[in-house]
Parts: structure tokens; C-alpha cells; sequence
């Protein structure tokens, strides 16, 4: 049995008719690791997880703690170092803020326009998205942020498969400097599900082989 996981603003819809687990992010927990033991507990034995984004980070999580065999991860940043904390915590404290205390369809506006999804937003995934807990929302910035989560790069190994979007440079040079075999999605920004789903599904297929 396969599990899948979304990314942030995400749903289990965005891997449309895969066979396995598509589980949706459940309420978020007091920490990290608190979260990865809830999702492994709905999850259940399975042989492979594969997560997109932050849905990726969490896969790398379950690996690295030994909750989970082997991943496949899309789009995935496994760490940051302890000077780079301070830094992406106030940017994520700030989106939180926002999320609390301005309407969600203006802050959707704004996540949506940074660069790195440029050209991946599409109209089903808005309006899935202007049906979020913009609470949960913010917490899953707060629990599940790159700041709160542990390094895992030394968790990158032979359990590990790596996707990346070919027209996504910040995320193929980071999953290029990891020791996982890599398949990039041609004409795919940094979602996958989004821009290639068809090739993205192909490439799962792949990686998930023995």
C-alpha cells in the first residue's frame, strides 16, 4: 500500500486516481514530531509514502524516523541549518499573521503570486483552497514550517526517490545536491500535480519500482 500526501493548501484531490492512501493533513499537532506520529497512525503499514511539498518534507519525516520504509518525494527541501532558522520562522510567523487576520481569498492572492509558483495555480485548486481553515492554515505554518522541522538531509539515502519540476531551479539544484536518484517533469514549474499530473504519475510509477 502506497500513502500520499498533499502540500500546504493542498488536498488528497490533487493525485487524482492513484491507487494507495490519499490522506488528507489531519488537525495539526503541538509539534513536528507529534504531527509525523499522527499521520503514521492514519496512514497504517504501508510500503511507500509519496508527498509533494511540504507533503514531501513529511514522507522524508516518516522515513527518517523510521515510521515509514521508503519515499518518494516531489519538490521536496529536506533542511535548512540552525543560522537559516531565525530567518525562515519570522517569514512563516508572518504569513500565519496573515492568514489569522486578513480575508483568506487576499491572502491566497499573495502566496499564489510569489515566483515559485509562477504559472502553477489553476481555477479547481482555488477553489478548493478558498475552502480551507485559514486557522489550521496558519498553524500548519507555525507546526510544520522548514524552521520547525528537523534536518534531514543526512536522511537522504538508498529509500529515498526525488521528482522535481525541470523549470523549477531553486528545487532541482536542491535535489541535485542530495544522494537520491532525481527525474525532473519537463515543462513543470515547482507543482507537478498541477502542471504535468499525467507525466508526474508516470514518474511515480518509476520510482515506486523495487
Amino acid at each position: 500500500m502506497i500513502g500520499y500526501l498533499h502540500g500546504f493548501l493542498g488536498s488528497p484531490e490533487v493525485w487524482g486516481e492513484v491507487e494507495g492512501i490519499r490522506l488528507a493533513q489531519p488537525p495539526i499537532a503541538a509539534t513536528w514530531r507529534a504531527q509525523l506520529a499522527v499521520i503514521a497512525e492514519q496512514l497504517g503499514p504501508v510500503d511507500a509514502v509519496v508527498g509533494y511539498s511540504l507533503g514531501a518534507r513529511l514522507a522524508l519525516g516518516l522515513v527518517a524516523e523510521g515510521l515509514a520504509p521508503r519515499a518518494v518525494l516531489i519538490s521536496v527541501n529536506p533542511g535548512i541549518t540552525e543560522t537559516e532558522r531565525p530567518a525562515r520562522r519570522a517569514a512563516d510567523a508572518a504569513w500565519a499573521r496573515r492568514f489569522r487576520t486578513e480575508p483568506l481569498a487576499n491572502v491566497l492572492d499573495a502566496w499564489e503570486a510569489q515566483p515559485l509558483f509562477a504559472g502553477s495555480s489553476r481555477a479547481d485548486r482555488r477553489a478548493q483552497r478558498l475552502a480551507l481553515d485559514a486557522e489550521q492554515c496558519a498553524r500548519s505554518l507555525e507546526v510544520l514550517g522548514l524552521a520547525e522541522m528537523p534536518d534531514y538531509r543526512g536522511a537522504v539515502d538508498e529509500r529515498i526517490r526525488l521528482i522535481a519540476g525541470a523549470d523549477d531551479p531553486k528545487f532541482v539544484a536542491i535535489a541535485r545536491a542530495l544522494p537520491a536518484p532525481l527525474e525532473l517533469i519537463a515543462r513543470s514549474g515547482h507543482d507537478p500535480t498541477a502542471d504535468q499530473p499525467a507525466a508526474l504519475r508516470d514518474a511515480i510509477e518509476r520510482a515506486l519500482r523495487p
